[in-house]
């Protein structure tokens, strides 16, 4: 078995190989050994490394096994996708297992091209579902990403990309970064980096593009930002570089969850450089760690001018600052790929019931590869070992959060899970993850939320995340934050103050309970008492020549039709409803029609008793009360026929207007058929015509109780106020507009009244003796 390992993974692998060749149960009768190559993120010395496992000698012969003493079965590694897929090419060909404990990059699960490749990480292609989620839960709408300029960086990234603005969330920028790129281009990529709102920064990249970059923002003292690092970026040992830690402070990323190893922290401690001499990784490792030189007797005396002590053999690497914890960091990923290989070759050579039998001489790499695929085992730590149809192993994730603290500790804080059942959701397991600049979650936004009341107005060439908030119209709420639009209120309601909910709507009309609906209410009744007092004045003085004059019937007749003018009035008051809206109509067209039509007889006889003046004239006939009576039946009648039309046709019905006033339903009365309301006021404004010509044409007639001229008064303030009426009555609404209609009903009533029949009433009452004066009257 090899390991393409960068520089401090080979602990896990030497203690699990160990542990297996331990385990009696497993691979018994069989020795596992290794072969450790160093990659160091470079592809070419992958390649290299790959190769010469494959022919067994140090340097490599292609298409040829050279070592016939050892069987090489397996390849663990490597970290680095771009080098995991160098490989992975070249041993594929030869259906070599190769199982990677870093390499994330999604295409790697392509079976054709990739048949052999297996890995214990997972798969970019699941990793935007958790970056998104994490996104959502903490409402990052305006995030930047760096990739790792090369192939496959920036196709995934790109895929990635693809993904969170699927999700609704917009990308400020999208960056390449670069291994070779210069100061200066680092410099221009980080004035984008500072200039954008966004605080959320993915890094879609791996060790060799962060460091230049991670010197150059070290340098121009970049803060203000959290990194969310990929799988590759959160892991690598670029973490370990106290240069970057105020920079990296903070940075957010995936992790397994913690998995502890029996013994493997104290095979940690117990490693030491004499007891293994020929590891090409231990001497560097203790010197760089406790800065020392590790002396050796085969080595050339070269060192007498240099300061730095030697090593004495005696340091301790418990006194290494979380050692364990930064050699575990891949430490489950390692251990569980060398145990997917082990399985592997346990069940190939078991020799089940449900598989064929192998010796170990036949342990070729192209049938090890067919069992490792199906290994399928629980292991310790609850978790179970198995690949699925893309070679990539099923795993639980979870958030970390990366702190340098102030005593110089590091660690990794796991903050978050991602639950899927019932619905996908985040549990915040750890409220005080931030460091570096935050306490508490940052936002990463490019506009504040809209709160209910308002909707998002998107700005004019920018993302859909960048927008204007505008409060809803008059009529319209939003319940809910960042609602792209408004909704109506139903019809009976509207919008609140805030606008972020419905009230009822006022209901408008003219009451009895408010000032103005009370007073014309009370004139309405007051003003109805008049005539009625009036009639009981003229029936108790009936034979004097005042009463008598001008048909007294037709005044009882009028004052008993002013009585419903004054009553009908109070129809308009109060809520409408269908048959109040009727009978409104129907009574005061019939009252008022009847009123002038009773007046035009009084103004007939007039004219015809002084034009008459022959006593046995056969045209004396005119005279007759019962002319005068028929006159004010066929007058009324006309107006019962146009108002029955009206009625049959289109009758008047309640209604409610929604729209004219904001925030009030208005309700009142809707004529129905505008042409019969136009021919009722028509006719009534004919009849109040004529009715005006006739008196103001026979006003200087002689006679001692002569009506033309009252009459005459009466017509023109009843034609004033009705023709008043008209502006008045299409310039208002609501309540206002029944008021205007009431006011000039009492009004013209008022008008007639007084005009009429209080100057007779003031000599029946105050003035009895000109009630004698003249018996030339016209006999009725």
């Amino acid at each position: 078995m090899s390991e393409s390992a960068p520089c401090c993974l080979w602990d896990i692998s030497v203690f699990a190989v160990n542990e297996i060749n331990e385990n009696p149960e497993l691979l018994p009768n069989i020795t596992l050994g290794f072969r450790i190559y160093d990659s160091c993120f470079n592809e070419m010395q992958a390649v290299e490394g790959a190769m010469s496992m494959l022919s067994g000698t140090e340097n490599a012969i292609p298409n040829y096994v050279c070592n016939k003493q050892s069987k090489m079965v397996g390849l663990i590694g490597d970290l680095q996708s771009s080098c995991s897929l160098a490989v992975a090419s070249i041993v594929g060909l030869y259906r070599f297992p190769q199982i990677s404990y870093g390499s994330a990059f999604y295409e790697l699960s392509d079976k054709i091209r990739y048949p052999s490749f297996l890995r214990t990480i997972m798969s970019d292609k699941v990793q935007p579902y958790y970056f998104i989620r994490l996104m959502i839960h903490f409402n990052w709408t305006w995030i930047g990403i760096l990739a790792a300029d090369n192939d496959f960086g920036l196709y995934d990234s790109e895929l990635m990309r693809k993904d969170i603005e699927a999700a609704g969330i917009c990308v400020a920028f999208f960056m390449r970064i670069s291994a070779q790129h210069t100061r200066d281009q680092s410099l221009s990529i980080l004035q984008v980096i500072k200039r954008s709102a966004a605080t959320v920064v993915v890094l879609y990249c791996s060790m060799p593009e962060l460091i230049p970059f991670m010197k150059v923002a070290n340098e121009e003292n970049i803060t203000g930002k959290v990194w969310f690092a990929s799988g590759s970026a959160m892991s690598s040992p670029i973490f370990s570089y106290k240069e970057f830690w105020r920079i990296l402070n903070g940075t957010i990323g995936l992790a397994l969850p913690v998995a502890t190893i029996p013994g493997f922290k104290n095979f940690l401690y117990s490693i030491h450089p004499s007891l293994y001499p020929n590891d090409m990784f231990m001497k560097p490792f203790w010197e760089s760690n406790f800065h020392c030189l590790w002396y050796s007797w085969n080595e050339t005396e070269t060192t007498s001018n240099v300061t730095t002590p030697y090593c004495t053999g005696l340091e301790n690497l418990k006194a290494l600052d979380d050692y364990h914890e930064k050699t575990s960091a891949y430490a489950i990923l390692v251990y569980n790929a060398v145990y997917s290989l082990a399985y592997g070759i346990n069940n190939m050579t078991s020799c089940r019931s449900n598989f064929p039998c192998f010796n170990i001489s036949k342990l070729d790499p192209w049938k090890v590869l067919h069992y490792v695929k199906n290994v399928k085992v629980e292991m310790n730590d609850e978790q179970e070992l198995a690949f699925d149809d893309y070679g990539d192993h099923p795993i639980r994730q979870v958030y970390v959060n990366w702190q340098a603290l102030p005593n110089g500790v590091t660690r990794y804080v796991n903050f978050a899970n991602l639950i899927e059942d019932p619905e996908p959701h985040l549990v915040i397991s750890n409220n005080t993850i931030w460091s570096g600049n935050y306490r508490e979650a940052p936002k990463s936004i490019c506009s504040e939320s809209c709160p209910p009341g308002y909707r998002k107005a998107p700005q004019k060439g920018q993302p859909a995340c960048c927008f204007d908030c505008i409060l809803c119209s008059e009529d319209e709420l939003s319940n809910k934050t960042d609602s792209t639009s408004c909704m109506k209120c139903p019809e009976d309601m509207w919008a609140n103050e805030r606008h972020d909910g419905c009230r009822d709507k006022t209901l408008e009309f003219l009451s009895f309970e408010e000032i103005l609906g009370g007073t014309l209410a009370a004139l309405s009744i007051t003003g109805s008492l008049l005539p009625l007092s009036i009639l009981f004045i003229f029936l108790r003085n009936a034979d004097t020549p005042v009463v008598k004059a001008n048909n007294r019937n037709l005044s009882y007749t009028l004052l008993v039709s002013l009585f419903f003018c004054y009553l009908c009035a109070l129809m308009f008051i109060g809520r409408p409803i269908t048959i109040t809206c009727i009978l409104r109509q129907f009574i005061f067209g019939i009252s008022f029609v009847m009123c002038i039509s009773c007046v035009l007889g009084k103004t007939m006889m007039v004219v015809i008793a002084f034009n008459l003046t022959q006593p046995r004239s056969s045209r004396r006939m005119w005279l007759n009360s019962r002319v005068t009576n028929t006159l004010v039946l066929v007058c009324t009648a006309i107006q019962v026929i146009i108002c029955a039309g009206w009625l049959a046709h289109s009758p008047p019905f309640q209604y409610t207007d929604n729209k004219s006033k904001a925030g009030t339903i208005i309700v009142e009365c809707n004529k129905g058929s505008p042409t019969g309301y136009s021919c009722t006021m028509g006719y009534m404004g004919f009849l109040a015509t004529l009715c005006f010509v006739v008196a103001y044409l026979s006003r200087k007639l002689p006679g001692s109780f002569n009506e033309a001229k009252l009459i005459t008064f009466s017509m023109l303030i009843f034609g004033a106020v009705w023709i008043s009426f008209i502006p008045a009555y299409l310039s208002t609404t609501g309540k206002y507009m029944v008021a205007v209609e009431v006011f000039a009903i009492l009004s013209s009533s008022i008008g007639l009244v007084t005009c009429i029949f209080l100057p007779k009433v003031y000599i029946i009452i105050l003035r009895p003796e000109m009630n004698k004066i003249g018996r030339k009257i016209i006999k009725e």
